[in-house]
C-alpha cells in the first residue's frame, strides 16, 4: 500500500433495472473515498455501467486503477 501514488481509473458497474439511469451517482461513493484518502492523487478518470446482474448477487463492483511506485 506505501507504494500506491494515484489511482488512474475507476470504472464501476451498478446492478440496475432498465428504468434505473443513477449509476454514476452510485459510483460517486467511491471516487469521494479515494479523493479523500489520496487527495489531488486521487484525481481519476472513471465510468459508470449498468448490469442486469453481477457475480455473487452483488448489487456494486468497483474496478480501480492505481499508479504504483518503483
Amino acid at each position: 500500500m506505501d507504494r500506491l501514488t494515484g489511482v488512474v481509473k475507476v470504472t464501476g458497474f451498478v446492478a440496475s433495472t432498465p428504468d434505473f439511469t443513477g449509476q454514476p451517482g452510485v459510483i460517486n461513493g467511491a471516487s469521494e473515498l479515494l479523493g479523500e484518502v489520496f487527495g489531488e492523487a486521487g484525481r481519476h478518470a472513471r465510468s459508470a455501467v449498468a448490469a442486469p446482474v453481477l457475480p455473487l448477487d452483488s448489487p456494486v463492483e468497483v474496478e480501480v486503477i492505481f499508479s504504483v511506485a518503483p
